[in-house]
């Protein structure tokens, strides 16, 4: 009998993708402070957890760098210009993870690679974790509705807490302390709870 996928996380078994937080986006993205401070937790925790960490960058000779607050300077940026994360890069440094079941997944824009690079993972039998208040879009409407599209084909919507509370499990786990003062304060808003209110495809 198949076992259903319920998003188990495990620590030992997931990689974190950060994916295309750039100074050209910093206008014209919706909640973009708010969304890279949720990033940087993220990334944070990863490494205190020893999550293998992969961040890209949408053609950064014309976008511009990944933002400095994200705290992602040690970290190795992979280029591309398709909408996916999964470059062949990408691909050969996940080659590298013969454990790999989850992705961990934030950034932007939600609708073009965020979408994009869950599907490709779905599609590799990998299970999916969007992280909602670590991704936006210029437009809340493409945001809702990747969500939601997401959602369909069988990706796990989160927050970032739920996220690093499910990869600890226990208040006996050695790195908890660690984990528990990145998320001490709530997690910047980004006006997520708008998206609860009238008839909202995530929740139906």
């Amino acid at each position: 009998m198949a076992v259903r996928r319920i998003g188990q996380l495990r620590a030992q078994t997931c990689a974190l993708f950060l994916c295309d937080m750039q100074e050209k986006f910093r206008p014209s993205v919706a909640f973009f402070p708010q969304i890279v401070a949720v990033a940087a937790r993220m990334l944070q925790a990863s490494r205190v957890l020893e999550i293998p960490v992969i961040v890209t960058e949408q053609y950064p000779q014309g976008l511009g760098p990944t933002v400095p607050e994200l705290g992602a300077e040690g970290q190795k940026k992979f280029a591309k210009t398709c909408f996916s994360m999964l470059t062949p890069e990408v691909e050969a440094e996940l080659a590298a993870l013969p454990k790999l079941e989850s992705v961990i997944l934030c950034g932007i824009e939600t609708q073009a690679c965020i979408m994009s690079t869950a599907l490709d993972l779905l599609e590799k039998g990998l299970d999916v974790h969007v992280v909602a208040d670590a991704c936006s879009s210029r437009s809340q409407v493409d945001r809702l509705m990747a969500l939601s599209r997401m959602k369909q084909s069988g990706a796990f919507l989160t927050t970032s807490e739920g996220t690093l509370l499910q990869l600890v499990r226990d208040a006996k786990h050695p790195k908890f302390r660690e984990v528990q003062k990145i998320i001490m304060d709530p997690a910047p808003d980004s006006n997520l709870v708008g998206l609860f209110q009238g008839q909202n495809p995530l929740f139906s």
